[in-house]
């Protein structure tokens, strides 16, 4: 994983002020410090190093001529950041902003379109009883009534400790299996998933691939190279079946998070699919000064599946959460993981689950 970092960080660390290059031999662009001249920036930037063109089926040169034909010349800057944010949003990227002094663009269809799925205050009343141990980002508690210790991690921008960890398990040694909930985790830090993967798996897993770019054109892309997860050596390991639940705002480090605990054999995957958005972030910056971050390098599993567009459940595990019986104290999304969990345990199935 620290050599997938390393990737990352140099696929991403530098931010050119004006122009943008692969090497050497691409030549170097400048643009005016006008509306045409930003958009320009704005639009080359996107077509040299935004890398889900072909995936989306996107023709970012009909877009481009489109979006630019519309410009006026009077333009004021508050005009120019919506209509350049308006181009962006064809991307359908949540990893895609324009970052101005005064507004920030966000692609959000990616989960406003879709059911939320999750209710906090529904999970705290009614499973936990307002009575659960918080730290480090984390929420859980061991249900012993119903056999099960419950885990919600809200964002992997929260750092973690493996002894933190290892607490958290030991206090749910008895349960049949561990529901780990990111419904609404919008991802974060990648070193926080390694960590967390660590405590699933006894020996170096394979995690996934990634790619990186190698020129301006939209197919080029270096071969994908893997990375891998480390057993967390000396701590706890939790083997047991676990279900990991999803809606559709898990997103980005959260989506990694799922992808790589769905690879795992004592891993379902239940709720909804995922809001994707794995794509390694690259920035840049217009003539104007406003920035843009976008995504640069496309993420696989370990079965060479884009992560992209989202982790779907394990087959059987679809389930949504039913907004008349959540009005009852009922999360049929939680509901559906307990259920499975305990009819795991008491047909004594094999620790993989592959099915629910």
């Amino acid at each position: 994983m620290k050599a997938l970092l390393r990737n990352i960080l140099a696929a991403t660390a530098v931010s050119l002020p004006l122009a943008l290059g692969t090497g050497s031999c691409h030549s170097v662009e400048s643009w005016d410090n006008d509306v045409y001249g930003n958009f320009d920036a704005l639009w080359k930037i996107l077509d040299e190093h935004y890398c889900f063109f072909a995936d989306k089926d996107i023709d970012w040169e009909e877009t481009g001529a489109r979006y630019r034909a519309a410009i006026k010349p009077d333009w004021d800057a508050t005009l120019l950041f919506a209509h350049c944010a308006d181009m962006l949003d064809e991307l359908r990227d949540g990893h895609t902003n324009l970052i101005s002094w005064f507004d920030v663009s966000y692609y959000r269809k990616w989960w406003s379109d879709y059911p939320q799925n999750f209710d906090l205050r529904l999970v705290q009343e009614h499973y936990l009883g307002f009575d659960y141990t918080t730290g480090s980002g984390f929420m859980y508690k061991y249900l012993e009534d119903r056999k099960v210790g419950y885990v919600r991690y809200g964002s992997f921008t929260s750092p973690v400790s493996h002894s933190f960890i290892d607490n958290m398990m030991l206090t749910m040694k008895e349960a049949d299996g561990m529901i780990f909930d990111v419904r609404d985790n919008s991802g974060g830090d990648l070193t926080n998933v390694e960590k967390i993967v660590s405590h699933f798996i006894t020996e170096r897993t394979l995690g996934g691939y990634i790619s990186h770019k190698t020129g301006p054109g939209h197919d080029d892309f270096s071969e994908p190279y893997p990375f891998y997860y480390d057993t967390a050596d000396g701590h706890v390991r939790w083997l047991k079946p676990v279900i990991v639940l999803t809606n559709r705002s898990t997103y980005s480090a959260a989506n990694n998070f799922v992808s790589a605990m769905k690879g795992l054999p004592q891993v379902a995957v239940a709720g909804t699919t995922t809001g994707g958005g794995s794509g390694m972030p690259f920035s840049s910056e217009l003539p104007c000064g406003w920035s843009v971050r976008f995504s640069a390098s496309p993420v696989y599993d370990a079965d060479m599946n884009l992560t992209e567009n989202g982790i779907a459940p394990t087959p059987g595990g679809e389930v949504q959460l039913d907004p008349e019986k959540a009005l009852q104290g009922i999360d049929t999304m939680l509901e559906f993981a307990i259920e499975a969990l305990n009819r795991i345990a008491q047909q004594n199935k094999p620790k993989n689950v592959k099915e629910l």
